[in-house]
């Protein structure tokens, strides 16, 4: 089974969705950001009629319980708050996500506030943007958006 990352946030088996990762930031004193990261895993079950068809681990034949599993995700997370380093390792991680980015250098629709961007995933900058080369060979960063490969690009998915 290959895994991959959708950019921004998701986990994908195959072409599936198994799970999706959350970010939120707010302002807080001092100048400075509180960041809650949510994580959910199908790890039982997956949601059925989904824009991107799901799946979970118990299906995959992987059969682990939710205590373990968060022990992985908490032990993996360390890691790579390690690499991170308050954001001086962000070259590394951006390295390490575009080895596992599903669709790099396949076309895309990017879906934002009623418009959508059309081309092909060339990248991912150094700022975490998603990088989209349009027909007229502009480089566009995309910071958000619901993001379509492939055929369902093409079809300009809603």
């Amino acid at each position: 089974m290959k895994y991959s990352l959708k950019w921004p946030n998701d986990v994908l088996a195959g072409p599936q969705k198994l799970a999706g990762i959350l970010l939120e930031a707010e302002a807080v004193a001092d100048n400075r950001l509180a960041v809650v990261v949510g994580i959910g895993t199908n790890v039982v079950a997956a949601p059925e009629g989904t824009p991107t068809p799901a799946t979970s681990l118990a299906a995959l034949g992987i059969d682990i319980g939710a205590e373990e599993l968060f022990a992985v995700l908490s032990d993996s997370w360390a890691d790579l708050r390690g690499i991170w380093d308050q954001g001086r390792g962000f070259g590394e991680i951006r390295r390490l996500w575009l080895e596992r980015a599903t669709g790099l250098g396949q076309p895309v629709a990017i879906h934002f506030g009623g418009s959508t961007l059309e081309g092909t995933f060339d990248t991912i900058d150094e700022s975490g943007c998603m990088i989209i080369r349009t027909s007229d060979d502009r480089r566009v960063p995309v910071s958000a958006g619901d993001v379509y490969f492939g055929s369902a690009a093409s079809a300009g998915a809603a």
